[in-house]
């Protein structure tokens, strides 16, 4: 699989060891990052992901990285990347950790790490949903924010593919609908498109902020609403929203059939269209 990758001002070997093993992102996930496309070599809605990193950063309690130099290391990897995969639609990532630290949760006030990596986007197959038993905290000191401290998503991705499902969805802690591993949930209901409120605890995704705007453009009820968890279970059309996925309608919640709504589908056309027509939203 070809990898496109950049750390220390430059294009580097992603094979070849560039991280220093006190690097406070590695010793204790003290960092941020965002993902984006990259669809015939440019950055899909970058301004909007460069917003929530330095937020992100911010909100952690880290500086936030230097602008110019992230975006000029994106358009390195990106032309990199469209030199030796013309065509081909790839995941960028950008992670920005508080660099080098000590073995421990204290941080030193050195610089910080910046590192930017391009794959292949992986073949999304039918979208099926496993609840998983453990909660969001909406109060937590991370809740909003992009962090790299991703333990408790790998637990629950490891349990929805065990159980046969490609995403996992957590409620929070007061019992509400929250948001998968690394998506948003919008339900469609006779009203129209409804989603969780960021109060709920969940990411402010970027393609769930241009679903949202999209939709009333377009004339398309939507609206944010808190939910039941089991919301997710009695609504007839189910969707999540992702950086790489779009909007894509949900085939099952916990092995029971879900159908593509209406609007889902017109939404997905909507994305679709105006996602080439606005490279940086």
């Amino acid at each position: 699989m070809t990898t496109i990758a950049w750390a220390h001002g430059a294009l580097i070997d992603p094979t070849t060891p560039q991280l220093s093993v006190l690097d406070h992102g590695f010793v204790v996930g003290d960092g941020v990052f965002e993902t984006c496309e990259l669809i015939d070599g440019a950055p899909f809605a970058l301004t909007r992901h460069l917003e929530r990193l330095r937020a992100s950063a911010l909100g952690l309690g880290i500086a936030a990285p230097d602008d110019a130099v992230v975006r000029d290391a994106v358009a390195q990897v990106s032309q990199a990347w469209h030199a030796a995969e013309p065509g081909t639609t790839a995941r960028l990532r950008i992670t920005w950790t508080a660099g080098l630290g000590p073995l421990g949760s204290d941080r030193y006030d050195g610089p910080g790490t910046l590192v930017i990596a391009a794959s292949a986007v992986p073949s999304h197959g039918e979208v099926r949903l496993h609840v998983v038993p453990w909660t969001r905290n909406e109060r937590g000191a991370l809740a909003g924010l992009k962090t790299t401290s991703y333990g408790e998503n790998a637990m629950a991705l490891a349990r929805a593919r065990a159980h046969g499902a490609a995403e996992a969805i957590f409620g929070n802690s007061r019992g509400e609908l929250c948001e998968g591993t690394g998506t948003n949930v919008f339900l469609e209901d006779a009203e129209g498109l409804v989603t969780p409120p960021l109060s709920s605890g969940c990411l402010a995704g970027v393609t769930r902020a241009l679903v949202l705007e999209w939709a009333v453009e377009a004339g398309v009820a939507v609206r944010e609403e808190a939910l039941p968890l089991r919301a997710i279970h009695e609504a007839e059309h189910v969707a999540i929203t992702s950086s790489t996925r779009g909007i894509a309608a949900v085939a099952a919640v916990d092995g029971e059939p879900k159908r593509p709504g209406p609007l889902t589908l017109a939404m997905g056309e909507i994305f679709a269209a105006r996602r080439l027509e606005r490279m940086d939203p």
